[in-house]
C-alpha cells in the first residue's frame, strides 16, 4: 500500500477507532464503579439507583453505539445509509441532554437530602460528600451545555461542512467524557479539590484524532479551534467558581435547598 493510499485508509478508520475509544474509556470508568455501588445497593449501604439514572445510561449508551455504526457505515462506502441513520440524533441528543438536566439535581437531593434527613450514619457519612457534589453541579452544567452546543456545530455543519461536522461530533462526545474519567480513580487526579486534571484527560482523550489530523493536513482543523474557543474558557469559568462559598450558595439556591 502506498503512503497516500496508506493515509486514506486511516482517514476512514480513524473515527472508527476513535468511537471504539470513547466506549472503552466510558467502560473502563463506569462499570467497576456501577459493579461496587450494586453490591452497595444490595448490602443496603446506598440507597438504590434512580430510574433516571438507568434512562441517562441507556441513551449515553445509544448515542455512543450511534457514533460507533456511523463512522463504520462512513469507513465502509455507506454514506447514504450514514446520512438516513443520522436522522436519529435529531431524537437521541434532546432526549440525552433532557434526561441530564433531570439526573443531576436527582442525585444532589440524593446525597443532600440523606446529609441533612437521613439515619445519623447516612448524614454522618454523607456530609462530607454535600460540598463535592455541589462542586460536581458545575461540572454538570457545564459538560451538559457544552455538550448541547457542541453538537448543534456538528448538527448544523453536516450537510455543508463534513469535516467540522464529523470532528465535532467527537469533540462534543468528549465533554461528557469527564463523568467515566474521574470514576478512574486509580489515575493521579486534582479531584475533588480542583477540576483541572479531568480537563487535562480530556484533551488527552481527543488527542489521538488531533495528532492525526496535524500529521496528515499539516495544519489545526477549524474544528478544533471552534471548539478550544468555547471549551477552555468555560473550563476556566468553572475552575474559577470551583469550591467557592458563593458557588455553594448559588448550588443550593438552584437546587430548591
Amino acid at each position: 500500500m502506498s503512503g497516500t493510499a496508506r493515509a486514506h485508509s486511516i482517514d476512514r478508520w480513524i473515527f472508527v477507532g476513535m468511537a471504539v475509544w470513547f466506549i472503552l474509556i466510558v467502560l473502563v470508568g463506569f462499570v467497576p464503579d456501577s459493579m461496587m455501588k450494586t453490591a452497595m445497593v444490595k448490602a443496603g449501604a446506598r440507597a438504590p439507583f434512580p430510574a433516571r439514572l438507568h434512562i441517562h445510561a441507556v441513551l449515553m449508551g445509544s448515542f455512543l453505539l450511534l457514533l460507533l455504526a456511523q463512522t463504520l457505515m462512513v469507513a465502509t462506502d455507506r454514506c447514504s445509509l450514514h446520512k438516513r441513520v443520522g436522522i436519529a440524533a435529531f431524537v437521541l441528543v434532546p432526549a440525552l441532554v433532557i434526561a441530564g438536566l433531570i439526573l443531576a439535581p436527582t442525585m444532589f437531593h440524593q446525597v443532600w437530602g440523606g446529609a441533612h434527613f437521613g439515619p445519623p450514619a447516612a448524614q454522618k457519612a454523607l456530609m462530607p460528600m454535600v460540598p463535592v457534589i455541589e462542586n460536581i453541579l458545575l461540572l454538570q452544567i457545564n459538560a451538559g451545555v457544552l455538550f448541547a452546543v457542541f453538537i448543534g456545530v456538528a448538527l448544523r455543519a453536516r450537510s455543508t461542512l463534513p469535516g467540522m461536522h464529523k470532528r465535532m461530533m467527537f469533540l462534543a462526545t468528549a465533554v461528557p467524557l469527564g463523568a467515566a474519567i474521574d470514576r478512574m480513580l486509580w489515575l493521579p487526579s486534582s479531584m475533588p479539590a480542583s477540576p483541572w486534571a479531568t480537563d487535562v484527560y480530556i484533551l488527552l482523550a481527543v488527542s489521538p484524532m488531533f495528532v492525526w489530523d496535524l500529521v496528515r493536513n499539516q495544519r489545526v482543523h477549524e474544528a478544533y479551534k471552534v471548539w478550544l474557543m468555547i471549551y477552555l474558557p468555560a473550563a476556566a469559568l468553572v475552575a474559577f467558581a470551583w469550591d467557592k462559598p458563593w458557588w455553594h450558595s448559588t448550588a443550593e439556591r438552584l437546587m430548591g435547598v
